[in-house]
């Protein structure tokens, strides 16, 4: 048999769970309160950097990263 005719096996790769994936509490996904010039910087640098959370909460004094996804999260979904 040529080598060249054999069909190729795919391999497939294991489901690798995401940090979004697991169970988070009621208070954790409470609403923030953001001003709307928050808001539109998040959203400003959303289309910038993407999902670079870090880098947008270094622009926003006094939010974090974990808290800008989760706005962003909640807003657009």
């Amino acid at each position: 048999m040529d080598k060249h005719l054999r069909t190729k096996q795919t391999k497939t790769s294991p489901i690798v769970a995401s940090s979004s994936s697991q169970e988070v509490s009621s208070i954790e996904w409470e609403a923030l309160n953001m001003n709307q010039e928050e808001e539109d910087l998040v959203c400003r640098m959303h289309k910038l950097v993407g999902d670079r959370w870090e880098l947008s909460a270094g622009r926003i004094p006094g939010r974090t990263a974990q808290e800008i996804e989760r706005f962003w999260v909640m807003k657009n979904n």
